[in-house]
């Protein structure tokens, strides 16, 4: 079995919150952040992933939705907490991988 990847660094949220719609759940980087979005959209479609990039945002095709800002800022569209937890833990893998 080989090993996974190195991931390039620990994900920069403490958590994951319902947002202020109560929509769906949000994740804000604990420190400004600002992601390079096209090489982003290209592991995450390397990686299997149905990417819409809106120029300022990229759209995830995904269950659930994940929308990703140029800012850090991760919303997942749903309101299962684990689940938004677990989306957004990937997607930062995803991204980050050597």
């Amino acid at each position: 079995m080989t090993p996974a990847p190195p991931t390039l660094e620990r994900p920069p949220y403490d958590s994951v919150r319902l947002c202020a719609t109560k929509g769906a759940f949000e994740a804000i980087p604990r420190r400004p952040v600002r992601l390079d979005l096209r090489r982003a959209a290209r592991r995450l479609t390397d990686s299997g992933l149905d990417v819409i990039d809106a120029r300022v945002l990229l759209i995830v095709r995904a269950e659930p939705e994940v929308t990703l800002s140029q800012d850090g800022r991760i919303l997942v569209k749903t309101l299962d907490a684990q689940r938004a937890q677990e989306s957004v833990d990937d997607l930062w893998s995803r991204i980050t991988r050597a």
